[in-house]
Parts: C-alpha cells; structure tokens; sequence
C-alpha cells in the first residue's frame, strides 16, 4: 500500500512539493524559489525550464526528508498560479518562450482597445471575469502575435498553450497528456463557464487556435502518471486546481457562503455561491470555486495583486527590513500618531478598482517617518485591500450576518497582520491550525479521486481551527481608518 499523497504547489515565488499521508497530515516537504524576470516595466516573467527542473528538485528533497521512494506516493495533486501562460513546441516539448505572469500588464493597451470596440460586456457574460492584463487570453494572443514563430507553429498545429498545470502535466506524462482543470479554464478569458467548454467566440476575438488547448477535466479525475524516469515510479496524477481554488478546497468552503481570504505574493478571497453563477455588480469575479463529478461550484473572487509583495518590497526594494518576518514587531513599534498609507499599485490595482495604469504611492509621510512606519504600513495595506473586497461580496451575494473569514497563505502566520484585518472588518478571522492549506486542497483532490479521503462533507468536519481572532477596536476606529485609505485610493487612481 503506497503511503502518502504528494502536493506540488507552483506558486509564483517559489515552488513546493509536500508529502501528506491519506489523513492530510503533512509529513515533509522541499522549497526552491522561482527568478522573477523583468524585461520591462510592468512585464513579469519566469522560465519555465527552471519551474520544471524546481518540481523536480522539490519532490525529491522531500521524499529524502521523509526517507520514502516515489513508489511509496500513492498519488500527486496538482496547484499552481493561475493566470499566467506558457508556449512549447510540441514536438520538441521545449517552450518557445518565458511564461508571461499573471502579474504582467502588457497587454493594457489591447485590453483596453476591445473595452472600446463594446466586446467587455459579452467577454463578462461568458467568463465572469472582466477585460484585464490579469488574465491568460491576452496573454496568449500578445505571444502569437509578436514572437517570431510562434503564430506558425500555431497554424501548423505544433504549438501548445496552457496554465502552469498544463505545461508540468505534459512534462510528467513524458509528452502524452495535455490537460487542465476546469478552475484553471476559467482563468483564460476563453472559457465559457456556463457552457463547459472553450468558447469559439472567444477564441476568434483573441485569434487563438482551439487545437493550441488542453482539454478540460474535473479537478479530482485521471490526469494519467508520471513518466517512470523522473521519480522513478509512475505515479497517478489525480487531481489539479488553480492555487485559490485549491486553498478554497483546503478551507473546507464547500458551502454556499462560506469564504476564505488566502494572502501569499497577492491575495485572494473567494466566496463560495453554490450551483448558481452570481453575476457582480461590484466589480468582482464570478469564477468556478470547483468542479467535482461533473458539476461546477461557482464563486465570487476578489483579487488583490501585492500583498506578501509589498514586504519583499520593503526587504529587496527599500532595503528597510532584513526579513519579512521583521515587519510584526517593527508594526507594534511604530508610532501612534503616525498615519502613513501605502497603497501597493505596483502593477496596478486589482478589485474593485481594475486600473490597470494605477501605480504605487505612499501618504502621510511626515518627518518622524520611518521604517516602523513603513513596516506598519505595508501590513495594513493588505487590511484595508481585505475589506474592499468583503464590502463588495457582501453586496453581491447575501452572505449571513455572522460570516467569518478563513485565512491562509504565508502572512496568515502574522498575529499582528490577522488581528489587525479583524479590527478593521469588523468581523472573526479563523486561521486554520494547518496553514499550508493550499497544497492540502491539491492533496485532498488526488485522495478523493484514488478513494483514499473521504466526500466533501466528511472532509469539513476535520477542518481544525488554531486561533480566532477578534475585533479589539471600535468600528469608529475602523471607520476612521478605512476612510484614510479611501482618500488615498481616490488619489492614486489613474481615472
């Protein structure tokens, strides 16, 4: 019997491979971070040559950390960072290209162009998502349209787009499937998430070959095994989300209403809606949360673009901390009377605002400024981004009166980060006592699909809380707040 149940997280800065045994308890796990590549202003890149050989490296410091074989690992679970797209021959297998980044705004000027032709409406009414750099189909054309080859190798048929999940799944099979999750299809701009399917309309405004594609399959199903020469072993691949919807998963968000906030490089909070796709008037995403046994659970998605980021900002860009780890107790330092704002538009602003030309600006700096300050600054910034989004779920979808947050992702670990979103939402914050909920989701996918973990329902109830956090300050303080960093978004918004 094959002992443990394997995670690979592709995340943006860095990749993870995490051993859980069929009860979801983590067992070991290997880390390698990812070169974030710049070639312009506003363009983010990776290689993802270098993402492949770090999955690699990772699942094999962590089955040596565990003192297990590859044919100990009954199943591998798929998570990764969405958005961003990947090009490869498919003859040779290799890519012809950098992956372009989710984060990555290149695309602003063609976004905008289709907003003005009138296509944004019918591109909503289709995906849930909105016209926006964020997103993979722009990202795709702007590849065919301007890297030499590509767009030939497209019209021949020897191209390959996909996801991230797509581009290692190909690579695990040796070259023989090429395949993504239904969350992930929803990521594109050309997926039609009422339909099920990529959408011809879509794919002609975009000019993308639909034979460029993977197929489309549940997030828990047969996504076929590992080639034996790279673990050793073949191993199922049994189960694949988008890394938000996997943390959704990880969450136990199976219910309607439920939801959960997932703060790593960005941050993401999805509620769960059920059978039905809400439409936003707020500027939100209507997304797949998952889909299991052929049947889509819809979502609310807000996206932040700089959470975690701005402390790496603070770390390699200022040089105002040694490590992020730093910024809790230099927040509790800072001073009182200080109100410095950042409002991290590094790449533009994500919901509800969607300006893509919006860039970065700090408010309130006096003389007695300083890196405390800065440090407290860049921490409350995810806060007030937070509720942002929670103002706008909670007009779109009529959640209950008590509704508290989930949270996840490396700053969730932050005391002073979680009470401070809970003062300023005015609302519980639940951190989970396994916070690495993310790759548990990729894992518990793969177990449901082999029958190793049990159906949704039993899974909720093994959801195991660490600590609730509570408000302390008033909701006149947090009024007060909040209104500062209204006026600073009013100033910083591009329009």
């Amino acid at each position: 019997m094959r002992k443990f149940l394997l995670a690979i997280d592709q995340g943006t800065t860095s990749t993870r491979a995490i051993l859980f045994t069929p009860d979801l308890d983590p067992v070991a796990s290997g880390q390698r971070e990812i070169t974030q590549i710049f070639p312009q202003s506003g363009w983010v890149e990776h290689d993802p040559r270098e993402i492949w050989t770090s999955v690699t490296a990772t699942v094999a410091e962590a089955l040596q950390k565990a003192g297990a074989a590859a044919n100990d690992i009954a199943g591998i679970g798929i998570t990764n960072q969405r958005e961003t797209i990947v090009v490869w021959d498919r003859n040779s297998g290799e890519p012809v290209h950098n992956a372009i980044v989710w984060q990555d705004r290149r695309t602003a000027d063609f976004c905008r162009a289709l907003r003005e032709a009138g296509e944004a409406a019918a591109v909503t009414a289709r995906t849930g998502l909105l016209l926006d750099p964020y997103f993979s189909g722009t990202k795709l054309n702007w590849l065919l349209e301007n890297v030499d080859g590509v767009r030939s190798l497209a019209d021949t048929g020897d191209l390959m787009a996909g996801t991230i999940d797509s581009w290692l799944i190909h690579r695990l099979t040796g070259g023989k499937r090429h395949l993504t999750d239904a969350t992930n299809a929803s990521r594109t701009l050309l997926y039609n998430i009422h339909d099920g399917r990529w959408d011809p309309g879509l794919l002609d405004l975009f000019s993308i070959p639909a034979h460029t594609l993977p197929d489309v399959f549940d997030c828990a199903a047969d996504y076929g095994t590992t080639d034996k020469p790279i673990f050793g072993a073949e191993i199922p691949i049994a189960g694949v989300a988008g890394d938000q919807h996997a943390a959704a998963i990880g969450q136990a968000c199976f219910s309607p209403g439920m939801v959960k906030s997932t703060y790593g490089t960005g941050c993401f909070a999805m509620l769960n809606t059920g059978a039905t796709a809400v439409p936003s008037n707020n500027r939100l995403l209507t997304t797949l949360c998952y889909q299991l046994a052929g049947k889509p659970t819809y979502a609310l998605e807000g996206s932040i673009f700089v959470a975690g980021a701005a402390v790496q900002w603070l770390r390699d860009g200022l040089g105002v901390i040694a490590k992020a780890e730093d910024t809790a107790a230099m927040a509790e330092a800072a001073d009182p009377t200080q109100n410095v704002i950042l409002v991290p538009a590094f790449v533009g602003l994500g919901a509800p605002y969607w300006d893509a030309e919006a860039r970065g600006a700090l408010f309130g700096l006096t003389r007695n400024t300083g890196p405390n300050d800065l440090a407290r600054a860049a921490l409350e910034s995810v806060g007030y981004q937070t509720r942002d989004l929670m103002n706008a779920m909670h007009a779109d979808f009529a959640s209950p009166a008590d509704t508290v947050l989930r949270v996840d992702g490396g700053m969730a670990r932050s005391d002073w980060s979680m009470q401070f979103l809970a003062d300023i939402l005015q609302a519980p914050v639940d951190r989970p006592a396994g916070i690495e909920t993310t790759a548990l989701g990729a894992a518990y996918l793969a177990g449901l699909q082999l029958g190793l973990c049990p159906p949704p329902d039993a899974m909720a109830k093994s959801w195991a809380l660490d600590r609730r956090f509570t408000p302390m300050q008033s909701p006149q303080w947090a009024r007060h707040k909040y209104g500062l960093w209204q006026d600073a978004v009013r100033r910083t918004l591009s329009h």
